[in-house]
C-alpha cells in the first residue's frame, strides 16, 4: 500500500470505508482477564509491582537527570529528589500543603505561597501533583517565581488515569486529567512558548493497564515504550526559567 501513490492510497481507503471493508467482525475480541468492571488492582498497581504511570515518570526523570542538582525542591517527599540527583543535589528541601508531615521542610498552599521567597531552587520536582490543584495556573505562577533564572522546573501529571482522590474523602480532591495541549497553553501563560518541553507516554494497551490497576512488569518494554500520541497515559514537562540578563559596567 504504502508503494501506491498518495492519491491512490487515499482512493483506496475511502473505497474501504464506503463499503465497509475496514470494519471487523462484531463479537471477535476476546476480552480475558479484563472483561470485567471492577479493575483488577484499586491501588494503581502497588500491590502488584511499579505502577505503569511512576514507569513513565520514573523515565521521564532519568531523561533529565542531569537538571536534579544545588538546591532542589520537591513536592510531598525527597524520594525522586535522591534518586536522579544523587551527590550533584546540595540541598533538599520537600513542599507539603498540610503540616505535620516530618519530611516537610516547607508548609505552604502553593496556590498562595507569596512568604516563599523568589529565585530560589535550581530544580523543582513536581511529580503527580498538579491534578490535585484546583487553581492550576495561581501554583504555576508560584513554581516558576520560586525558580531560580536558569534553574529547570520536572513535572508529571495524568493524562489517562483512574480518580486517585476526592473531596470529603481525603485531605484534597483531584481536579484535573491534563492533555499536552493544554498544559503546554497553561505554562507558557507564565513561561512563555519558548521554554516550555513537553514529553508524552503511552498507548492503548498501556492506558488499559493503568486502568486496571496492572503493573509495568506484567508488559514488555516494548509495549511500555510504544508512543501513541492519541493516548497520553502521562504527560512530562520540563521548563527552564531564563538566566537573567548581564549588566553591562559603563
Amino acid at each position: 500500500m504504502r508503494l501506491l501513490p498518495a492519491g491512490v492510497r487515499r482512493w483506496l481507503r475511502l473505497q474501504r470505508r464506503k463499503y465497509g471493508l475496514l470494519r471487523r467482525p462484531v463479537g471477535t475480541v476476546q476480552f480475558g482477564n479484563l472483561g470485567q468492571v471492577s479493575p483488577i488492582s484499586a491501588k494503581f498497581g502497588f500491590d502488584r509491582g511499579l505502577p505503569v504511570d511512576r514507569y513513565y515518570t520514573e523515565k521521564f526523570l532519568s531523561a533529565h537527570s542531569a537538571d536534579v542538582h544545588g538546591r532542589v525542591l520537591e513536592i510531598g517527599d525527597n524520594r525522586y529528589t535522591h534518586k536522579f540527583g544523587g551527590d550533584r543535589v546540595t540541598r533538599s528541601d520537600v513542599l507539603h500543603v498540610v503540616e505535620g508531615n516530618p519530611n516537610a521542610t516547607i508548609v505552604a498552599d502553593l496556590t498562595r505561597a507569596d512568604h516563599i521567597p523568589a529565585d530560589l531552587f535550581d530544580c523543582i520536582i513536581c511529580s503527580q501533583t498538579l491534578q490535585m490543584i484546583y487553581d492550576v495556573r495561581a501554583a504555576l505562577r508560584h513554581l516558576y517565581r520560586i525558580l531560580k533564572p536558569g534553574g529547570v522546573f520536572l513535572a508529571t501529571s495524568h493524562g489517562i488515569s483512574r480518580i486517585a482522590r476526592r473531596e470529603g474523602v481525603d485531605p484534597w480532591g483531584e481536579y484535573w486529567h491534563f492533555t499536552s495541549q493544554g498544559l503546554r497553553r497553561l505554562l507558557q501563560e507564565t513561561a512563555g512558548a519558548a521554554a516550555v518541553h513537553i514529553a508524552c507516554y503511552g498507548n492503548v494497551l498501556a492506558a488499559i493497564a493503568s486502568l486496571h490497576g496492572l503493573a509495568a512488569e506484567e508488559l514488555s518494554q516494548q509495549v511500555l515504550d510504544y508512543a501513541d500520541p492519541n493516548y497520553e497515559v502521562l504527560i512530562g514537562v520540563r521548563v527552564v526559567k531564563p538566566e537573567a540578563p548581564h549588566r553591562h559596567s559603563g
